[in-house]
């Protein structure tokens, strides 16, 4: 007998799903800031046994969209509550119980199996504290499988993880046995220099840029890179430059070396930026840079 299953990360921004997917996949595939709305694109990480495959989703934070860009993260992320042999619903020791309660209902309302997830039970006074926020959100989902978890430090992730294997249904897999994820290598570039973005620039910048890498070329030896940051504005381009080239020197330098370690492989990087105004609200740029946008 072979179990299969799709296992949908969703929650609000800010709780570390991303975190969570990490943890679950064993390896760094969706990028992780202090920052919000740091995951932009519905994301599959794949775990492979001899008779099971999860095929995880990690999902960008629920929020009320501002533009059109986040009209596509919040579509990413109510997909997700469709097409889910098994919800992880996520949240944290902090997170009010009525945060995004629509959201939250339509989970309920989604039909699959939830198993809520309390992550960053590390920042938490008390076992007694737990332990009533354990019985607030069994009366908020009742029939909700409840795990404690600190995905930070890879707590609990293997209770976890014999419960998810225990609802997934028969099915043969999805995806070929040493996949890992359905996202090719450039993606990955582009989610390496965007998490340097989000570290290293402050208030606006971050959410303003988009990174297409324009050409991968790889041979047994070295990996060679050219990627633009898309700004919004000519002001941005200046900041996201900085004197002298210091900034964007800073960034294809960090970049560079997690890439390397990525795909362990030297690395050459270059970078340059150049404007698409307003490009967060055309439709046209948008699903250039592999954003899906509804028709309403």
């Amino acid at each position: 007998m072979h179990r299969a299953g799709f296992v949908n990360i969703v929650g609000n921004p800010n709780v570390g799903k991303s975190t969570l997917m990490n943890a679950l996949v064993g390896e760094r595939i969706s990028i992780i800031t202090s920052k919000s709305q740091t995951t932009r694109h519905r994301i599959m990480g794949i775990v492979n046994g001899d008779d099971f495959q999860i095929v995880y989703s990690d999902t960008p934070g629920v929020l009320k969209p501002n533009y059109r860009l986040q009209e596509s993260m919040l579509e990413a992320s109510q997909s997700a509550l469709t097409d889910a042999d098994v919800l992880l619903y996520v949240t944290d020791t902090v997170e009010t119980y009525d945060k995004n309660a629509d959201f939250l209902e339509k989970a309920k309302q989604s039909g699959a199996p939830i198993f809520l997830i309390i992550n960053k039970i590390d920042l938490n006074s008390s076992q007694t504290e737990l332990e009533e926020l354990v019985q607030k959100w069994s009366e908020v989902l009742p029939g909700a499988k409840i795990f404690p978890v600190c995905a930070k430090e890879k707590f609990g992730m293997d209770l976890l993880l014999e419960n998810l294997k225990e609802m997934l249904p028969e099915n043969p897999a999805y995806f070929e046995k040493d996949a890992m994820t359905d996202r090719p290598a450039r993606f990955f570039v582009t989610e390496i220099i965007r998490e340097k973005i989000l570290q290293l620039y402050e208030k606006e910048i971050p959410y303003s840029v988009e990174v297409v890498v324009e050409q991968f070329k790889e041979n047994d030896s070295m990996i060679r890179i050219h990627a633009a940051i898309i700004a919004e504005r000519d002001s941005q381009k200046g900041i996201l430059i900085g004197k002298g080239g210091a900034m964007l020197k800073k960034v294809g330098s960090a970049a560079r070396a997690d890439i390397e370690t990525f795909f362990e492989k030297k690395v050459y990087l270059e970078l340059f930026v150049r404007v698409e105004k307003d490009w967060r609200n055309r439709d046209r740029q948008l699903k250039q840079f592999g954003y899906n946008l509804s028709n309403n």
